[in-house]
């Protein structure tokens, strides 16, 4: 047997180890093709078959491989359509914040106060840049909250995409991206408290909402700065007041019923 006969062993020993390996591979490859130019915004990437087959991997860790990229807001699956590149701004997977909300415990002032810093300067941007669609678009959410007034879920729904199409708007992606991933924390704290806002708290927010946008469609960055910033400190204070979830009445043991008492009124 000549000394070169174990060479084509190890080869398919290294590439086993490859089909194996972290899904790194996996990651490195998409951002290759990204900084090649061969995927861009909107793109759909190759087939799993065919990602495992280019990168020498095993179709699992292709499927691996792009959950982390969907984590990282790099890529986006469509049920029946394949795994493409988001077309529209960049968001940044929100897990590892809502992690750090989980053990750190940000509080309402936390967050208005990161929104403040973000989202004044976006408005202000975004009265000198945004474009004829992007203002019909601000329009369309300012009309849909003063449309759900009733029903304060669908309103909160409205109301950050509003937020987030002022971000858009202000034409810097780093800055969306960042009040994308804020947005995404902040209607996952406030879904389940949305209800408790009143008529009247309702009622402000969609007329700030609608001066902001006003402020933009006119290009009138200092406008859209102090209303962003007026609006987003009387957010937080009329959460401030809201009332909190009334605790259970505690159980008598003694009692074979609870006995409810009439809601006043």
């Amino acid at each position: 047997m000549s000394p070169a006969a174990p060479q084509p062993k190890r080869e398919k020993t290294v590439r086993a180890r490859h089909a194996d390996g972290s899904t790194g591979h996996v990651v490195a490859h998409v951002r290759n093709l990204i900084d090649r130019g061969e995927l861009r915004p909107g793109d759909r990437l190759p087939a799993e078959r065919d990602l495992a087959t280019q990168i020498g991997v095993s179709r699992p860790t292709v499927r691996a491989g792009l959950r982390a990229l969907s984590a990282m807001g790099v890529v986006q699956s469509r049920h029946g359509s394949g795994t493409f590149i988001p077309a529209g701004p960049p968001s940044l997977g929100t897990e590892a914040l809502s992690f750090l909300a989980a053990l750190h415990g940000f509080t309402r002032e936390d967050m208005y106060e990161a929104r403040r810093i973000l989202e004044v300067g976006a408005a202000g941007l975004a009265a000198e840049r945004a474009t004829s669609d992007q203002i019909a678009t601000l329009a369309e959410e300012v009309a849909g909250m003063f449309a759900t007034m009733d029903d304060p879920n669908m309103f909160l729904v409205h109301d950050i995409n509003f937020h987030r199409a002022v971000a858009a708007a202000s034409g810097n992606p780093i800055v969306a991206s960042l009040v994308e991933m804020v947005s995404a924390l902040y209607y996952e704290s406030r879904r389940d408290t949305a209800a408790r806002a009143s008529d009247r708290d309702l009622r402000d927010a969609a007329d700030m909402h609608r001066r902001i946008y006003q402020a933009i469609r006119t290009h009138a960055a200092e406008a859209a700065r102090g209303t962003m910033h007026a609006h987003l400190v009387q957010a937080s204070e009329h959460q401030a007041q809201e009332p909190a979830d009334p605790a259970p009445a505690p159980r008598s043991p003694a009692a074979g019923k609870s006995r409810r008492r009439p809601a006043s009124h």
